[in-house]
């Protein structure tokens, strides 16, 4: 969440950026929130210090009416203190969800606008596969050689869920191996994560846990909920620590099952294993001073392009605009793979995402760090290293031939053990 005191000298900004973000959040309220809490915390302090003098009184008294009026009087305080003391807390607790509506602020150079359109193309890498057949979808091609099974997963746990088969399986535990072992090479500390956070945990790096707008399940009468992403688990690995970045970053990859609902994505181009409600993720995460975010965002992306590279898949990078950055980044870049199944003459595909939050989740899960003797919120990074029902998508359909059979890319045959996948 933003500072207080930020919002405070900066209300223009702030609201100009939740215009920007097309978000909906009360600045005037946090605002009149925030001076009413200063007002009780003064007011309150007050009513105490009256109260520590009329004790004071009580004690060196010696006239009994004296006394017995003082004894009146501090009464009449206690009850005054735990009336302003109540106020108190729920003005707090309707100022800290009134401020976490409001978005991070934005980048300077970041795009502004609402929809894919506006994203801005910063680079591209990779010629375009040219076939001398008309190129099948990835739905086509699982198909015929019997790789992911939708209609079973239908019946056993409903839509946009499915079965991986026979070589898929193999892919896909490759990718993950692949993405793990690239991380370690950068000094990534990797873990699987749990696939279960608390609903505070969730919240705090920026996700909605509950409400119309959640994209993430929650678990009945538990308060935890299934991960979205390992950047909720990553993120709350240090929450409420002071860490230390004497040694620089700490840099941490997580292996996890994602969990969406992914209401109302619908379309041409979110069919089949694009859009899913559980996938395969190997997520990395970066806590960071303030002054290093800037170069770490630009690592974890040099990692993305790596990882793609190595796949010999063609992608580009995108800066993604205000109205698709969600609530903690203040700078999302995209890679987006190139998918030519999908559509008439094939799409770029997101298949992952960078971002830079700044202080922002490390405010809402108090995550600091110490800098000449005082604590400052750290800066906190994610990106995807594979998400890999995406990177299937782009493997299947960028790696076929024409006899139907799809070829795999030199960096993952060590993993997956074989060169291709034929119709049997």
């Amino acid at each position: 969440m933003l500072d207080f005191k930020y919002i405070k000298e900066n209300s223009k900004a702030v609201r100009d950026n939740v215009a920007a973000r097309y978000m909906s959040a009360n600045v005037d309220e946090v605002l009149r929130l925030y001076d009413r809490r200063n007002t009780l915390i003064s007011s309150t302090d007050e009513l105490r210090r009256r109260r520590n003098e009329n004790t004071a009184s009580i004690k060196q008294g010696k006239n009994s009416r004296m006394r017995e009026k003082l004894i009146v009087d501090g009464k009449s305080l206690k009850e005054s203190i735990a009336a302003a003391e109540a106020e108190l807390t729920e003005t707090k607790n309707a100022l800290l969800e009134a401020v976490k509506r409001i978005p991070n602020m934005t980048h300077p150079d970041a795009p502004r606008g609402r929809k894919d359109e506006a994203n801005r193309e910063i680079s591209r890498h990779g010629e375009l596969p040219k076939f001398n057949f008309k190129p099948r979808d990835h739905l086509e091609l699982a198909a015929n050689l019997n790789l992911v099974d939708f209609e079973t997963a239908a019946k056993v746990s409903g839509s946009k869920f499915y079965y991986l088969k026979n070589q898929a399986v193999m892919l896909d535990l490759a990718l993950s191996r692949y993405a793990l072992d690239t991380l370690s090479r950068h000094n990534f500390t990797i873990t699987i994560t749990p696939d279960i956070a608390k609903e505070e945990i969730a919240e705090g790096t920026g996700f909605a846990p509950r409400g119309a707008e959640t994209n993430i399940y929650a678990l009945e009468d538990t308060g935890t909920c299934l991960i979205g992403t390992a950047e909720i688990t990553l993120g709350g690995f240090h929450a409420g620590d002071i860490i230390d970045l004497d040694s620089g970053p700490i840099l941490l990859g997580g292996l996890s099952h994602c969990f969406r609902k992914e209401a109302g994505a619908a379309g041409q181009y979110s069919k089949g294993l694009y859009r899913v409600h559980q996938f395969t993720k190997v997520e990395m995460f970066a806590y960071t001073r303030a002054e290093n975010s800037e170069r770490v965002f630009a690592e974890l992306i040099d990692i993305e392009e790596e990882i793609f590279r190595g796949l010999e898949i063609p992608y580009r990078i995108v800066d993604t605009c205000t109205g698709d950055l969600g609530m903690p980044a203040y700078r999302k870049f995209d890679l987006e793979a190139w998918m030519p199944g999908r559509g008439e003459n094939g799409v770029w595909g997101e298949v992952t995402s960078a971002s830079n939050c700044t202080d922002y989740q490390a405010r809402r899960l108090g995550i600091r760090y110490r800098e000449k003797g005082k604590t400052q919120y750290a800066h906190t990074l994610n990106g995807t290293a594979v998400a890999v029902s995406r990177a299937l998508v782009s493997l299947l359909e960028n790696g076929q031939r024409e006899d139907g059979s799809v070829a795999i890319p030199e960096s993952l045959i060590p993993y997956c053990g074989f060169t291709e996948i034929r119709v049997v």
